[in-house]
């Protein structure tokens, strides 16, 4: 005997949200900032695709919750994903800093370990023994020396050496210090040369 009512297809209870199941990953969120307010949005849309085959052959399936506002077209959400994901700086990448740009170093700066000496940032082309007469005097400021002592210790010359040298090398630094900076290395008459640095 025929049943008067054709039999219904018995249907399969929601899964709620974020619920897992035996080889089904937990179903990822993304959320949509520039949505209408929740109470114009239609049912929940799930679909399940394909991600990868595991080492046994089978296919895991990845759910993917979209909310969406009623009446959304598939093409309307393919929009709103591009719109987002171009407004967004990439993930895991530090956003780009502009380099600081260091001022120029004022005055007269001696580097003695690189052997390098400049002012306001501008390199000086030093003889080596111009270099160390500078050096010595820069990395002892205010401090009076006799021609005998720069004699002895920049050339290594005993009390008889030539103390014109000194002379020399000083008028040789004055020219290329410039005029801004020559008068920093002070003669004190009748007794030899020092370095003045400028006011702070």
């Amino acid at each position: 005997m025929t049943s008067p009512h054709p039999a219904r297809t018995r249907r399969q209870p929601r899964s709620a949200p974020g619920a897992t199941t035996q080889g089904r990953k937990e179903p990822k969120m993304r959320h949509l900032t520039a949505l209408p307010d929740l109470s114009e949005l239609s049912d929940v849309t799930v679909t399940l695709a394909p991600e990868s085959q595991t080492a046994d052959g089978s296919v895991p399936l990845v759910g993917y919750l979209v909310l969406a506002p009623a009446g959304t077209q598939p093409a309307q959400l393919s929009e709103l994903f591009a719109a987002q994901a171009s407004s967004s700086p990439p993930a895991n990448r530090p956003a780009a800093v502009p380099p600081e740009e260091r001022p120029a170093p004022r005055g007269i700066v001696v580097d003695t370990e690189e052997r390098t000496a400049s002012v306001d940032g501008a390199p000086l082309q030093l003889t080596y023994l111009e270099f160390e007469l500078l050096a010595h005097l820069v990395r002892h400021p205010h401090r009076v020396y006799t021609r005998e002592s720069l004699v002895a210790t920049i050339w290594g010359y005993g009390p008889v050496g030539d103390q014109r040298t000194v002379d020399v090398h000083v008028a040789r630094l004055r020219r290329k210090l410039g005029a801004a900076y020559r008068e920093r290395i002070v003669t004190v008459r009748r007794v030899g040369y020092k370095y003045v640095p400028p006011a702070s």
